[in-house]
């Protein structure tokens, strides 16, 4: 094969691939098609080069107009859902879903279970059963508060115990050690009773 011209396609030279014509086709025909295929791959690029020049007009008007790309895409989306809600399948899965709805909403079933949950809302056990567990979570409650005050003022009372006293101390008397002895001071602290930790 070799090309008539530059951007157009490619020409038969007289010979298909294999080195012979299809059957049934004259070299003749086959310079005939090739003719006309390249005036349509012609007519092809034609229109792409138009198409592309169209697009980049709109492009500029939907500018001009402040349509950007997001409103346009906002557009789209709301012409397209639009276009599904009146589509057949849609009123159709919209109708039958509504009857589904009223079948079951009129049902002996539905509104024997409707009464039947509004008769235990109605109950004296069920009123007794949420004034119970209602009652345990108060008292649940009040529990963990009494057992927090509880720790909080063991707490307390340890911290001025002597021996939690005697422990800050020689804790206080070790961060002197180090930190002063780091800074190049002596290791004599005042509140020290230089006993061992």
């Amino acid at each position: 094969m070799e090309s008539s011209e530059p951007g157009s396609s490619m020409i038969y030279t007289g010979v298909a691939s294999g080195g012979m014509l299809p059957p049934g086709l004259t070299e003749e025909e086959a310079e005939e098609i090739q003719v006309e295929l390249t005036k349509v791959e012609d007519e092809i690029q034609t229109l792409k080069q138009v198409l592309m020049a169209k697009e980049r007009h709109a492009t500029e008007l939907k500018r001009r107009l402040g349509i950007g790309p997001l409103s346009e895409i906002k557009q789209n989306f709301t012409k397209g859902w639009h276009e599904v809600q009146c589509s057949n399948a849609y009123m159709r899965t919209s109708q039958t879903l509504g009857d589904l709805n009223h079948r079951v909403t009129s049902s002996n079933l539905y509104l024997t279970a409707s009464a039947t949950f509004e008769e235990i809302g109605r109950s004296d056990a069920y009123k007794r059963t949420q004034e119970t567990l209602s009652q345990a979570g108060h008292v649940t409650s009040a529990a963990f508060n009494s057992m927090g005050s509880a720790i909080r003022n063991r707490f307390g009372e340890m911290r001025n115990s002597p021996s939690f006293k005697s422990f800050e101390d020689k804790v206080e008397n070790m961060k002197y050690k180090v930190m002063g002895q780091s800074n190049g001071e002596s290791d004599h602290s005042p509140t020290s009773n230089n006993a061992p930790f």
